[in-house]
């Protein structure tokens, strides 16, 4: 949770922003941000409102993509939404 504190809003935004796309998986947001699956999931809790933090916990749980082994047989060739390419300081573009 430590790591949490010391992102700046803009990084808060593109995690959420990363946890909402459906195929974007939790091990993409590890690799770039370093913050595991728990952790996203207590700033998804912390920065939405609770009902839209339900809606979208409910929509996750039930996604194999958002587990990159779930989908070890259907590898991911692409992860990056639409606007990536826009947004300044992506690690991984």
């Amino acid at each position: 949770m430590n790591l949490l504190i010391q992102l700046s809003d803009r990084e808060k935004d593109r995690i959420i922003e990363m946890a909402w796309e459906d195929r974007t998986t939790f091990d993409v947001i590890f690799r770039q941000f370093g913050i595991p699956e728990k952790d996203v999931i207590k700033l998804m809790r912390r920065e939405m409102k609770e009902s839209s933090f339900k809606m979208w916990r409910k929509r996750v749980q039930s996604r194999k993509t958002k587990h990159q082994k779930l989908i070890a047989n259907q590898p991911v060739k692409r992860f990056k939404c639409y606007r990536q390419k826009s947004i300044s300081q992506n690690k991984i573009t």
